[in-house]
């Protein structure tokens, strides 16, 4: 069938079935289909949108368009697994999930991305350890996971090659906000990886990718739908966005969040708390647990015994970075040149916080990109964020800038205290940290 001729089917709002679907993702992996009619077909998907079997096979379509990783042949003596987030602020589960979870008994190969708008990229925060290598062969990243158990890593150029052009051409036709072409793009690469499950956190709140609670719910509603479909046992968690998961926000300040978690040093904390919930659910819909206090204890003994932490030493080190990081971070993560606080300007309760101002001011301060081609400069960002519910006087701090220069830190000084709403009562609690969790069951 002629290109062209899906192309109208799709406008008219007719359903495109797998052969179909397939044409158009392999014409696009090997450029015979241009910019021209990528665009069409992503505006037509856009405003006439997608029955659910329409978009399990754009999913599978895109996932085949490329390599399909398979582990069979290193007889893996467990799952393989791997957990997503739609991004946040001071969102390091990643760093910490997957070691923590490959000590239990997975296997982790963890496809991740860079910052993307106010939020942050797990790549980026890699690339602050001298050395690492987030583009590995595939050779080293296969023997990563079966030795250490997890490895992350960039997309290569032969994993979902279609949704690369599909996304970019997206990105400039006004049609990034389509539903089924966002569920498609996320599983497309992630199931490229071979999973057998798949957690995904999707973020509710001021410092979300999706716009209001019920758009999320959505999302995570067609997630679970479309990636249990197409073959991957896959849930979902909704986790609080409406302040920063860690109290830091910024490249090598949350790798040092990360090893401070990783030693034991921050339980009851909000990250703690999030990154266990999603371990929890993994291992429990892999089979590795039985049940809850099944997989609680084996997370107690992986973070205690020191085993997590081994892991992720072992993945740095396999991946070209210091071997010694963990016990010399401060040695190897650079600092910012210039530190200073932010106080309130009255005292009152933390009520309320703009985290994606916080995000897009660590961008400003040099720690994200406002252009692809921006170099990151990973020292800088927020530490010491003040948190929901907490009290506060005038003049005490509501987060500790590290930034280049002193211009630079007072560039963003105003617009970061203003990111900080103080309230004359308590009376309103924080938001819960796990909104819901969804899994096939759950579902309408």
């Amino acid at each position: 069938m002629m290109i062209q001729e899906i192309l109208r089917r799709k406008r008219d709002g007719q359903t495109l079935d797998h052969t179909m679907l397939r044409l158009v993702m392999n014409g696009i992996a090997d450029g015979s289909i241009g910019d021209a009619q990528i665009g069409a077909f992503a505006m037509a998907v856009y405003l006439n949108g997608m029955r659910r079997e329409e978009a399990v096979a754009l999913t599978e379509a895109i996932r085949d368009s490329g390599q399909v990783m398979r582990w069979d042949d290193l007889d893996l003596d467990g799952p393989v697994l791997d957990k997503h987030s739609t991004g946040g602020v001071g969102d390091l589960v990643s760093l910490v999930l997957g070691p923590w979870v490959a000590a239990c008994g997975g296997f982790v190969p963890m496809v991740s991305g860079r910052g993307l708008g106010h939020t942050g990229g797990t790549l980026d925060k890699l690339e602050s350890i001298p050395g690492y290598d987030v583009a590995p062969s595939d050779a080293t990243f296969r023997r990563l996971v079966k030795e250490a158990g997890v490895a992350i890593i960039g997309q290569t150029g032969s994993l979902a090659p279609a949704d690369k052009r599909l996304y970019a051409v997206r990105d400039v036709t006004a049609t990034v906000e389509s539903l089924p072409l966002i569920v498609a793009s996320i599983l497309g690469k992630k199931l490229a990886c071979g999973l057998e499950t798949l957690v995904m956190d999707v973020k509710v709140g001021s410092g979300a990718f999706m716009p209001t609670p019920q758009a999320a719910r959505e999302l995570a509603e067609a997630i679970v739908a479309i990636g249990c479909d197409a073959g991957t046992k896959t849930s979902v968690l909704l986790t609080d966005m409406n302040q920063p998961l860690a109290d830091c926000a910024g490249n090598a300040l949350e790798i040092l969040e990360a090893l401070r978690l990783l030693r034991g040093e921050k339980g009851e904390s909000r990250l703690h708390d999030v990154t266990r919930a999603l371990a929890l659910e993994i291992l429990i819909q892999s089979g590795i647990a039985s049940d809850i206090a099944d997989a609680t204890r084996r997370l107690d003994r992986a973070l205690d015994s020191g085993e997590a932490l081994e892991r992720f030493s072992r993945m740095v080190h396999g991946l070209g970075g210091p071997g010694d990081l963990a016990e010399r971070p401060h040695h190897y993560l650079e600092a910012a040149p210039y530190e200073t606080e932010i106080a309130a300007d009255a005292s009152g309760t933390l009520g309320a916080i703009d985290t994606r101002a916080l995000g897009l001011a660590v961008v400003e301060l040099g720690g994200g990109r406002r252009n692809a081609g921006d170099t990151i400069d990973h020292r800088v960002g927020l530490s010491r964020i003040a948190a929901l519910g907490q009290r506060v006087e005038r003049g005490q701090p509501l987060a500790r800038i590290h930034a280049r220069s002193e211009s630079e830190a007072s560039a963003v000084s105003e617009r970061l205290r203003a990111a900080f709403s103080l309230s004359d009562t308590s009376s309103d609690a924080p938001p819960p940290l796990i909104h819901a969790t969804l899994r096939r069951e759950d579902l309408p």
